[in-house]
């Protein structure tokens, strides 16, 4: 086979790698989420230090098997305390779980072996452990006064 016969294959640095998060599109932005569901777990705040800490009581709206909101469109209407994640405030979310690829993209690293835009699979972040599901319980279940005894340490996040 000659030089004039043989294809150049050249492969394209994915969208995350090259654009600026403010330059995606609603496609790719909403495709960063890998559905761990960390960020819909109830946060604690220690009224002293301002340290936050992360239970395994879930939203109502969040539906443990799929691992997805179970009315995302409408999430903020019926969870007025629910924050949606955007291009401008991600930066400003320091308490967003530090395996977040919306978070990990923004600090300039790269998305983990498991996120299925590295792997092609949306099972591999639940494969791999890294995700919530089916191992939280809804806030429906829990009274407030309860949820500090539920305070957990997921895989892939800081220790209290």
């Amino acid at each position: 086979m000659d030089n004039d016969s043989q294809v150049n294959i050249k492969k394209e640095k994915p969208f995350w790698r090259v654009k600026k998060m403010q330059d995606m599109n609603e496609q790719e932005w909403e495709s960063l989420c890998d559905n761990c569901g960390k960020c819909c777990c109830i946060r604690l705040e220690d009224d002293d230090t301002g340290e936050i800490y992360i239970t395994d009581v879930v939203c109502k709206l969040f539906d443990s098997e799929s691992c997805k909101c179970t009315s995302y469109i409408n999430r903020s209407k019926k969870v007025p305390d629910c924050v949606t994640l955007t291009k401008d405030n991600i930066d400003k979310l320091h308490w967003m779980p530090k395996t977040c690829a919306y978070r990990l993209i923004s600090e300039g690293k790269e998305l983990p072996h498991y996120h299925h835009l590295v792997s092609g699979s949306s099972s591999t972040i639940h494969d791999e452990g890294m995700s919530v599901k089916n191992a939280v319980i809804s806030e429906t279940l829990v009274p407030e006064d309860e949820q500090i005894k539920r305070i957990v340490i997921w895989p892939g996040e800081p220790s209290v």
